[in-house]
C-alpha cells in the first residue's frame, strides 16, 4: 500500500540543500508518522491473523532491517513513504493469488485493514494534544504580548514597515503591557489621523522605533494592522489527578475540530473554490517542520499532532491508491453484490494513480516558486 504523497526523499534533500531547513525535525516528524501509519495496518493484520510479509519505511532496494516471525521489518532506498504488504496478496495486482484468504474476509474486515493507518494517526493526534493539554493545565503564570498577526498591504502600516510577526511595545504614550485594546488603544489610533506616531516594536528581539501615520478615515485614525494576544508559560504547578479528565476532553475535541476544519479545506480545494497557492508540499512540511522543532517540544508536537490528522483525512479521500479508495470500492462491491471486473479496477487504479502524480508534481512545483519568492 503505498503513499505516494508522502515524498520523503524531496524533503531529506532540500533539508539539506536549502538554509534554514533543519534535518532531523522533519525527518523525526514525517518518519514517525509515517511508522505509525503503517502500524495501523500492521496490528489489524495481525489482529485478522494474517501474515505480513513486509513491513517497510521506504520503497525499493533493501538497506537493513530484521525478521520477525515471518514479518521482514526493513529501511529500505527511496524513503518515499511505506507500506504493508501481506504474504502472498497485492492490492494493487487485482489478479494476485490470495493463498492466505484476504479476499475471503467479511468486508468490515477487508475496510478495517484499509482503515487502520487513518485509524491510527487519528489516535496519534489524540496522544500528542492529550500531553499538550496536561502541560498547559499545569501552567501557573504567562507572559502576555501583542503581536502583529496580520498587515493590510498597501496600508499606512505596510508602507511603514511594520510586519507581521513584531512584537508592539508602546503605541505612542500607550504601553502595550496590560492595555484593553479594545478600549484604549483603538480610541487612541482613531484620535491621531495624520499625526506621527512612534511605534515601538521588538522585532527578532531587537528593539525598533517606527514611525507611522494613521490614514484619515471620515475623521478617524487607521493603521491597517491585526494585532493578536500571545501568552507564553513561564511557570508551572505540579500535576494534579484532576487534570487528566478535562485533558482528554480538550484532545478529543481539538482532533475533531481540526478534522472537521481539514475536511472542509479538502472538500475545498476538489471543488476548485480553494486558492491553488494554499497548497503546501514536502518542503514546505520539511520548512516548517524544521522551525516548529528549534522553537520548542510544545509546538513540535502541536505541529505533528495536526500533520497527523492531514494524513489521517487525506488517506481517507475516496481517490485510488488511498485508504480512502480502497474503502470507497469495497463498499460499492457490497451495494452491487458482486466484485468489480478485473479489468474495470485496473482502469480506476490507473486513474487515481495519474491523478495523485499530478497533485504531487503540482505540490513540488508551488513549493519550488514560494523558494523564489
Amino acid at each position: 500500500m503505498k503513499r505516494l504523497l508522502y515524498l520523503a526523499p524531496s524533503i531529506i534533500v532540500f533539508s539539506l540543500a536549502w538554509p534554514g531547513v533543519g534535518f532531523w525535525g522533519p525527518v523525526l516528524m514525517l518518519g514517525g508518522l509515517i511508522f505509525l501509519h503503517e502500524l495501523g495496518h500492521f496490528l489489524i493484520a495481525k489482529w485478522m491473523k494474517l501474515p505480513v510479509e513486509v513491513f517497510s519505511l521506504g520503497f525499493g532496494t533493501r538497506l537493513f532491517g530484521f525478521k520477525w516471525r515471518e514479518t521482514d521489518v526493513r529501511l529500505s532506498a527511496l524513503p518515499l513513504g511505506g507500506y504493508v504488504k501481506l504474504m502472498g496478496y497485492n492490492d494493487e495486482d487485482p489478479e494476485a493469488d490470495d493463498p492466505n484468504g484476504f479476499l475471503s474476509q467479511p468486508t468490515w474486515k477487508r475496510m478495517l485493514f484499509y482503515s487502520g493507518g487513518i485509524i491510527f494517526n487519528l489516535a496519534t493526534a489524540v496522544v500528542l494534544l492529550f500531553t499538550l493539554n496536561l502541560d498547559r493545565a499545569r501552567v501557573s503564570q504567562v507572559q502576555s504580548r501583542w503581536i502583529v498577526s496580520q498587515v493590510v498591504p498597501q496600508s499606512r502600516a505596510d508602507s511603514g514597515g511594520l510586519k507581521v510577526g513584531d512584537e508592539l511595545v508602546a503605541i505612542g504614550e500607550k504601553q502595550l503591557k496590560g492595555a484593553d485594546w479594545q478600549g484604549e488603544i483603538i480610541p487612541y489610533i482613531q484620535a491621531r489621523p495624520e499625526v506621527h506616531t512612534p511605534f515601538q516594536i521588538l522585532r527578532n528581539g531587537s528593539a525598533q522605533t517606527l514611525d507611522l501615520v494613521p490614514a484619515n478615515e471620515g475623521g478617524k485614525g487607521k493603521i491597517g494592522f491585526l494585532p493578536d494576544i500571545e501568552e507564553t508559560p513561564i511557570a508551572w504547578r505540579s500535576l494534579r489527578v484532576g487534570d487528566t479528565g478535562p485533558a482528554i476532553l480538550r484532545a478529543f475535541q481539538g482532533t475533531a475540530i481540526a478534522t472537521f476544519r481539514i475536511t472542509g479545506d479538502y472538500v475545498r480545494l476538489l471543488t476548485f473554490r480553494a486558492n491553488i497557492k494554499e497548497l503546501g508540499g514536502p518542503i514546505a512540511i520539511a520548512r516548517i517542520g524544521s522551525q516548529a522543532a528549534k522553537s520548542g517540544w510544545r509546538n513540535f508536537l502541536s505541529l505533528c499532532a495536526l500533520l497527523s490528522i492531514n494524513l489521517a483525512v487525506l488517506n481517507a479521500l475516496p481517490i485510488p491508491f488511498l485508504d480512502g479508495g480502497h474503502v470507497a470500492m469495497l463498499g460499492f462491491e457490497r451495494i452491487r453484490g458482486r466484485d468489480l471486473s478485473i479489468s474495470v479496477k485496473e482502469r480506476i487504479l490507473t486513474g487515481g494513480f495519474m491523478l495523485l502524480a499530478s497533485l504531487m508534481v503540482l505540490v513540488f512545483a508551488l513549493d519550488i516558486w514560494r523558494l523564489k519568492h
